[in-house]
């Protein structure tokens, strides 16, 4: 073997063991490594357990001897599985039921969690009790590691309940669950109080000497939570639009995943509140402090399983083994009022606001604003002396007119102006050819102009309208107020006013506008047309222009739009805008009667005989200068 060979080999081999070297695992890498293959031989064990009483159960049928020796291993088995909580891991499955004045809640003593919740003042569609989970619907479940790396889940153990039910003298109810361990002393509580008139529910976990069985280091617990949300309305198809996960970041806004698809999101902050959320009720998870490393999931249900979708959350809270410091949760049970949830915040700082009443879809922004400091209190104020909602739409409709008629009656005004303007519109226009469109455009605002009359002093006045309408429309169908109240024909002002339905499935029908037709739906698109109809006859337009025939069938189609958009909608909406349009068809016949156009013509003529010269606008001096800009452009092709 020569020098060079000899050479390579040391080289080959040091290259080897320096790769081996610069790979080799750390200590952390090690420990997490080894905590991994505990868990996975954990769950092995787990399944051997389940595949061992599987296969005694068929032997006990075949040899009833061989009964106590298959149980024993099972014991033994599981008993190892689940280390220091092994006396809590076999037992049998108890409920009970505490309840207050609002809310019904079944516990478990399987996993310490609240097996059910009713709502004792509200009824499904079809009158049943309305439950927001039961049985397997949902499911709370906390993990914990042993310091001899057993890995359980508190949904698998069975605790005991720690005497009966107490009540302090202001009616408040505390129920106390505990997860006993093989020491003695060493437990885990969940405490739950449940107040004497209210939803939301007081949950704690309180540990006492668990540090010698779960390691100090232990300072978090992983939680999982789910439910499927159960349709309770008439409407599922509006009533899944408004279904959704919600989440508030502790220091930041609420936001929510998708209503329309399946959707996932993890929160890259700290997260205050998680919330499972339908129509007009919700299941809402509050931290004391917070939730890290949390993992928020929505799926769509299908549509015959009775449940609209299905939520699950995976998040972090902090833990004290040791028991110094409880793990604090609030759990709201309840409907999405907006007084009940915006009560949660008065008195508090607000920094430490929950601002639970962002579930309800009021609108954005400004919309938000005039629902939340007009039409609401307007609401409330209403609701207080009349026992009829109908009665209350229609009386908030009258306020509502009322307080827009003087913008109603300057609109008015404003195209009055423009319509008896027509013939000398229709005079310059037959002056000046079609082809000089920039010349026509100066004549007519130089008209406009000197009788003081401005083409756009009619669409503010209709545009101010507009956050009131946009505020109505998110009002009405988020208002559970209305939810089951009746008026004249509609049952439920909150769904649709159905008179005629149908079972077959009609393509681009079906899919759209339903399998029914909602009267007031129906009433509300023939106002829309007749006041159409009168708006268009009062408002000159000028049928040689381009588009001006499509414009008016625009105009037309317009409302039968809306009703292929409104007949699944709450039937409250079609409601207030079928008399918001009755009301402004009465108020353009009783203003057409107290304006005579021939003495307003003589006074616009009047106003700009008078009129002193005025400085040209800024519109006309940009209308000026795109016309000699134009008429530039062609001399240069010419």
């Amino acid at each position: 073997m020569d020098k060079n060979t000899i050479i390579g080999f040391i080289l080959i081999a040091a290259i080897v063991f320096g790769f081996a070297a610069l790979n080799k695992p750390s200590e952390a890498e090690i420990a997490k490594r080894k905590k991994y293959n505990d868990s996975i031989a954990l769950v092995q064990q787990q399944q051997a357990v389940i595949q061992q009483q599987a296969d005694a159960t068929k032997l006990n049928s075949a040899n009833p001897d061989s009964t106590a020796l298959n149980d024993s291993a099972a014991v033994a088995l599981k008993s190892d599985a689940f280390g220091a909580f092994k006396t809590a891991a076999f037992g049998e499955e108890k409920f009970f039921t505490v309840e207050n004045e609002l809310i019904r809640l079944k516990f478990s003593n399987k996993g310490g969690r609240i097996y059910s919740a009713e709502l004792k003042n509200y009824r499904t569609h079809d009158s049943l009790p309305l439950i927001l989970f039961d049985k397997d619907e949902s499911a709370l479940g906390f993990t914990l590691t042993t310091t001899n790396n057993r890995v359980v889940n508190t949904a698998d153990l069975y605790f005991e309940p720690v005497g009966e039910v107490t009540k302090d003298p202001k009616g408040n109810q505390t129920f106390v669950f505990r997860l006993k361990t093989d020491q003695s002393g060493s437990y885990l509580d969940f405490i739950y109080t449940i107040p004497a008139n209210d939803y939301m529910v007081k949950y704690d976990i309180k540990a006492t000497n668990m540090n010698e069985i779960i390691p100090p280091s232990m300072n978090l617990l992983e939680m999982n939570w789910s439910a499927k949300i159960r349709q309770q309305e008439k409407g599922r198809q509006f009533e899944e639009r408004y279904s959704a996960l919600h989440f508030k970041y502790l220091t930041d806004d609420v936001n929510k995943l998708s209503e329309s698809k399946n959707d996932q999101e993890d929160p890259a902050n700290k997260v205050k509140w998680i919330a499972f959320k339908d129509q007009f009720f919700s299941t809402i998870l509050i931290a004391d402090e917070s939730f890290v490393s949390t993992s928020l999931t929505s799926e769509m249900m299908p549509e015959k399983s009775g449940y609209l979708k299905s939520f699950s959350s995976k998040m972090a809270v902090g833990f004290d083994p040791a028991g110094n410091q409880p793990t604090g949760f609030r759990f709201f049970f309840g409907p999405n009022r907006y007084k009940i949830l915006s009560g949660y915040d008065k008195g508090v700082p607000g920094d430490e606001k929950l601002y639970l009443r962002d579930l309800i879809p009021l609108g954005w922004t400004i919309f938000g604003w005039v629902n939340r400091f007009m039409i609401i209190p307007m609401f409330n104020l209403f609701s207080t002396f009349i026992g009829s909602f109908g009665l209350i739409i229609l009386l908030m409709t009258v306020v509502i007119k009322i307080v827009l008629f003087p913008m109603t009656y300057k609109s008015y005004v404003s195209s009055a102006k423009m319509r008896v303007l027509k013939p000398e519109i229709d005079e310059i226009n037959a002056r000046i050819p079609a082809d000089k469109a920039m010349e026509r455009q100066k004549a007519t605002m130089e008209l406009y102009n000197k009788v003081g009359v401005s083409p756009m002093s009619g669409c503010l006045p209709m545009l101010l309208q507009m956050p009131i309408l946009f505020a109505m429309f998110s009002f009405f169908p988020s208002a559970i107020e209305l939810r089951q109240q009746s008026f004249l024909w509609a049952q439920d002002l909150s769904a649709y006013d159905s008179i005629l339905s149908w079972n077959a499935y009609i393509p681009l029908v079906t899919p759209y506008f339903g399998n029914h037709i909602s009267l007031f739906c129906l009433l509300m698109t023939i106002s829309s047309i007749i006041s159409t109809k009168l708006t268009m006859s009062q408002t000159p337009t000028a049928s040689d222009q381009p588009g001006a025939g499509m414009m008016k069938w625009m105009m037309y189609l317009m409302p039968l739009m809306f009703m292929f958009m409104f007949n699944n909608y709450a039937s409250g909406l079609s409601y207030y805008y079928f008399l918001s349009t009755l009301i402004t068809i009465g108020q353009t016949y009783i203003i057409r009667a107290t304006v005579d156009d021939k003495k307003l013509l003589a006074q616009l003529h009047a106003k700009g005989s008078k009129a002193k010269p005025k400085n040209k606008s800024g519109f006309m001096e940009r209308l000026e200068k795109m016309q000699r800009e134009q008429q530039k452009a062609l001399k240069n092709r010419k």
